[in-house]
């Protein structure tokens, strides 16, 4: 069952946190269209006007400009909501690394704030972003939550606290939290600018204008890499999932293994191009190879991925050829 069969009770308000994100922005897009009533949260440092201003016209859509690092403006966000899609977060390893403070702010104590005005607020479920660093530098594939080795960057230490916290609050207070570690998400609305872009949208973007990408290292590492409709669904279903799930983390991930340099010369195919790429140093705190075992989310929240990364890629090159 994909995600547009999940039915949620008629007066249901979703609170999406970094709602004008790629990834907020698609949960956005998916509740309305469902018939939700939508409410987002973003202070716009990562996000992008433009990728909510689809949704103004919608009745059942509503914008706060506001920060996650102010408990108060965490409180109104979620004054009446009955489920938090929290993914609200400063993203990138190696951004990470030169900004370890602010990232302690954002990720950890703005996280922190989230939960406790869910629980406040009595929240149902409280669904929020982790990710696949927090495997660290332990060496086994797939990823399997329970083995997870050294962290290698400040964003993976959010994440594992976000975690932590995760544990506690439903522990302690009763709120049902699911930590969703996402695997190199792509699709649609994905930014392929600057410095920190993520490798899919920036190589599609750099062929279409017939310039040669930089790969970090020598293309060899490899990703579990996972088209939006399936975090999509992973986010849904762990709205609808047992409280005897929550506390928990899962990976959300197709369960594949894509090799960076065959992505860059698929794409190169697929768009008629024959331009070979720069090598430049590998990332500092970046995991060589990642492949998720995604059998606890199957078990637990009922998540089964339909788009495979051949669909999802075709999917996305669309999109960008129309939108850039």
């Amino acid at each position: 069952m994909g995600y547009q069969e999940i039915e949620f009770e008629r007066d249901a308000v979703f609170l999406v946190t970094g709602g004008a994100g790629f990834i907020g922005s698609n949960l956005c897009e998916a509740l309305l269209k469902k018939g939700h009533k939508v409410r987002c949260l973003d202070n716009l440092s990562t996000g992008k006007q433009a990728n909510v201003d689809l949704f103004l016209s919608n009745p059942g859509y509503s914008f706060i400009k506001g920060d996650i690092t102010d408990l108060e403006t965490c409180m109104a966000a979620c004054d009446g909501v009955s489920y938090v899609l929290h993914q609200a977060a400063w993203g990138s390893v190696p951004r990470s690394i030169e900004m370890p403070l602010y990232y302690e702010e954002v990720n950890i104590r703005g996280t922190l704030n989230m939960m406790e005005a869910a629980r406040q607020k009595e929240v149902k479920k409280f669904v929020y972003a982790s990710s696949s660093s927090v495997y660290g530098d332990h060496p086994v594939l797939p990823k399997v939550e329970g083995q997870e080795g050294n962290l290698l960057s400040p964003y993976a230490l959010t994440k594992r606290v976000d975690e932590e916290y995760g544990k506690l609050y439903k522990k302690l207070y009763g709120l049902d939290t699911y930590g969703l570690r996402y695997f190199n998400v792509f699709g649609r609305r994905q930014d392929p600018d600057g410095v920190y872009a993520a490798v899919i949208p920036k190589f599609i973007k750099m062929l279409l204008k017939d310039e040669a990408p930089t790969i970090n290292g020598d293309g060899k590492q490899s990703r579990d890499f996972t088209y939006i409709e399936n975090v999509i669904e992973a986010n849904l279903k762990a709205c609808k999932a047992d409280s005897q799930a929550a506390g928990q983390a899962f990976n959300i991930a197709y369960g594949g293994r894509e090799y960076l340099i065959d992505i860059y010369y698929g794409l190169c195919d697929a768009l008629g191009k024959k331009i070979e790429p720069n090598f430049g140093p590998e990332r500092a705190g970046d995991i060589k190879h990642s492949n998720a075992d995604i059998g606890k989310a199957k078990t637990m929240l009922g998540y089964a991925p339909s788009y495979s990364f051949e669909e999802g890629i075709r999917l996305a090159i669309d999109w960008y050829k129309e939108n850039l």
